[in-house]
């Protein structure tokens, strides 16, 4: 089974920078980082096609920027003017088309707290 590998997190500063990186045995067209803050909804935080732009959600655009390296296979989320409400685990995602449909494979999440 495919298995990707996040890691990064940490407990840093309001106002500190912070990376995280996700590393996968296969080549994927889609990978992407969502995160889960406490007591909310799993939200996207940044996605990108093998050869696009990368698109970020609206709480984090011009803050995160998400760097892929195709022949490394890993990607790195660079986090930047961190806040308490960015505190979530953040999960490493991966997605790839298979006759039409889409196959979608989780990282088992690494922990990012913000605080004073």
């Amino acid at each position: 089974q495919v298995r990707l590998e996040e890691s990064g997190g940490g407990l840093v500063q309001p106002g500190a920078s912070l990376n995280l990186s996700c590393t996968s045995p296969e080549s994927f067209e889609v990978i992407g980082w969502d995160r889960l803050p406490p007591g909310k909804r799993l939200e996207r935080v940044a996605v990108q096609s093998i050869t696009g732009s990368a698109k970020y959600g609206d709480s984090v655009k011009g803050r995160f920027f998400l760097l892929r390296d195709n022949i490394k296979k890993t990607v790195a989320l660079q986090m930047h003017t961190l806040r308490p409400e960015d505190t979530a685990v953040y999960y490493c995602n991966a997605h790839r088309a298979v006759s039409g449909a889409t196959q979608t494979y989780w990282g088992q999440g690494t922990q990012v707290t913000v605080s004073a």
